[in-house]
């Protein structure tokens, strides 16, 4: 996403704690910093993009965090999937700092992201949205505000847990028309002009047929989202029983070593539960 603002004229420095991630966007003109404090003191805008709740905390919180150096004319804009918990935790912290706070997550794969195709979900101060709606343009196709506080993090969440559940039910659905004498490709030319039509089967659809699931997203990344999930619901009195079901599903195939392969082979899992063999 870097090198899509770059690209458009920004001036952009950068900080990977892998340094060589970054040397393609030094060489388009990004600047180096030396560490995450001279990046936030170089920026006005922040961006960041992380795995997990934990990186959001050290990256805040820790020895060599941020916090020290973010002030009124700071607005972190965030980008990851992450705990609405954590992310409250954050906003809390950075309000004190007088320090502005964007929640913004995307969804779309790494494709996409080269692509600028992007959505961005955010929730935030209307004024610092719209201050930075012409680079979330850069890096997206589509832009929604939806709240004020942690409303993007479950949005996201919703969107993942809504994916999982996919792969998991056109994993039966297929493997049942299997057994019915139907093939994969057959199924999928009707199911894509159904009713039941999505993007997101256009997009896998291929993967499906040619079994192919060299990553967009993978098992291992699925579970941790829905792990996200099921803990935010578990503080909100939510039953997740099916999500959680669907968990499992994740668990299995990660258990028998499938956990760095896209999270539609799920497929693949219930073929050999129903002993069709591949």
């Amino acid at each position: 996403m870097s090198f899509r603002l770059a690209r458009q004229g920004y001036a952009v420095t950068v900080f990977d704690p892998s340094p060589a991630e970054i040397e393609p966007l030094i060489a388009e003109g990004g600047r180096r910093a030396s560490s995450l404090a001279e990046l936030a003191e170089a920026s006005d805008l922040i961006f960041l993009t992380i795995p997990n709740d934990q990186a959001l905390e050290q990256i805040i919180f820790g020895e060599n965090g941020i916090l020290p150096a973010l002030d009124e004319s700071k607005l972190l804009i965030e980008m990851s999937t992450l705990s609405p918990a954590v992310s409250a935790k954050v906003a809390s912290a950075l309000a004190a700092a007088g320090a502005r706070y964007l929640r913004a997550p995307v969804s779309g794969s790494t494709v996409m992201a080269k692509d600028g195709k992007l959505t961005v979900l955010a929730s935030g101060n209307r004024d610092d949205y719209a201050a930075v709606l012409p680079l979330l343009s850069c890096l997206s196709a589509r832009q929604f505000l939806v709240g004020t506080a942690e409303e993007a993090r479950y949005l996201k969440l919703v969107l993942n847990l809504m994916l999982a559940g996919t792969a998991a039910l056109v994993g039966e659905a297929l493997t049942f028309g299997e057994k019915g004498g139907l093939s994969v490709e057959a199924m999928l030319d009707v199911i894509c002009e159904s009713v039941v039509a999505s993007p997101v089967l256009d997009y896998k659809r291929d993967m499906l047929i040619r079994r192919d699931f060299t990553p967009a997203f993978t098992v291992s990344q699925m579970i941790n989202d829905v792990d996200l999930a099921l803990d935010s619901a578990k503080v909100d009195h939510v039953p997740m029983a099916l999500s959680a079901l669907v968990r499992q599903q994740y668990e299995v195939a990660r258990a028998q070593g499938h956990g760095a392969r896209d999270f539609f082979m799920l497929l693949e899992q219930c073929e050999r539960d129903a002993g069709l063999a591949r």
